[in-house]
């Protein structure tokens, strides 16, 4: 039933027989005969007819509403469906995330992306940096996600920001009162740190050797949440990525930040790589433009 109301739609907006027909590339007498036949099911006349000229009834007004209504109910479904169309099977995706965008960049970006395509299955797999290099090249991960610039072979690499190290203490450390904290103070200071063989512990390992640095190392952690907890328990210090520390959780665990100049020099890139064929992959083509829109980068 109603399998002509969107021709009646188009009779409407054309305002005549004659151009709907040439629109619907139909001849005018068939055109006719669909109107009637829609009057005939509805049971009520959608036009008032004078001479060749056609007004719509109020009955007909309200059919047009509702033809209208059918319209944008059928690009809706459009829309929702293109997601299931881009490939032969539902859209996935496999990421690869280094330990520390997995706890810190990733769930964003998840999250960003399936607002808008909350259909897709999306997949994660952690490692270190190292590990993720060749899962990406192998094409064993779509995308990777890690927390530096890779330079390889047959591989992309597109920046998303910049991130830097800052030392975070319970808020009733001795430190917290110091006008000003220098990187000579993290000698003997106890300390709770990244596991070794991660992106950040190297970088610290690389910024105590510079300044002659050896820090009281309590623990060495992959848990970026573990950490967090426990400098609150065991009133020691941190270095942490300036990226995982968000207000909620330095407020949770009663943690105060600070920044040190000489941290400067430890600036590291969170990028994605890829390979050639992503761009081919549509779930991994979208997420990558998320992602750098998400981030403002254009390049």
């Amino acid at each position: 039933m109603f399998e002509n109301i969107d021709i009646f739609a188009i009779v409407v907006e054309m305002e005549s027989l004659n151009k709907a027909s040439q629109t619907l590339n139909i001849s005018q007498p068939a055109l006719s005969r669909k109107i009637m036949r829609l009057e005939e099911e509805l049971g009520i006349q959608l036009f008032h007819r004078k001479g060749k000229r056609l007004e719509i009834t109020r009955a007909g007004q309200i059919c047009y509403e509702y033809a209208l209504e059918q319209r944008a109910m059928g690009r809706k479904l459009q829309r929702s469906l293109e997601v299931f169309k881009t490939t032969d099977k539902p859209s996935s995706i496999i990421i690869g995330a280094s330990l520390t965008t997995l706890q810190s960049t990733l769930p964003d970006l998840i999250t960003i992306y399936a607002k808008d395509y909350p259909h897709t299955d999306i997949k994660a797999i952690t490692g270190k940096t190292h590990e993720i290099v060749p899962m990406v090249k192998e094409r064993k991960v779509d995308i990777g996600l890690v927390a530096s610039k890779i330079e390889h072979p047959g591989l992309q690499c597109i920046p998303l920001f910049d991130d830097r190290l800052c030392i975070v203490l319970p808020d009733n450390h001795p430190f917290v009162d110091k006008a000003a904290i220098q990187i000579e103070d993290l000698h003997e200071l106890p300390m709770i740190l990244f596991s070794r063989g991660t992106w950040y512990r190297i970088l610290m390992d690389e910024l105590f050797q510079r300044y002659s640095l050896h820090p009281d190392v309590k623990m060495e952690i992959d848990s970026f949440e573990a950490i967090i907890r426990l400098v609150s328990t065991c009133k020691t210090a941190t270095l942490l990525p300036e990226s995982y520390l968000r207000r909620h959780f330095l407020e949770e665990n009663e943690l105060v930040v600070r920044f040190i100049p000489a941290l400067d020099q430890t600036t590291r890139t969170t990028s994605l790589l890829f390979t050639e064929e992503a761009v081919h992959h549509p779930s991994a083509q979208r997420f990558i433009e998320k992602a750098k829109s998400h981030f403002n980068r254009s390049d």
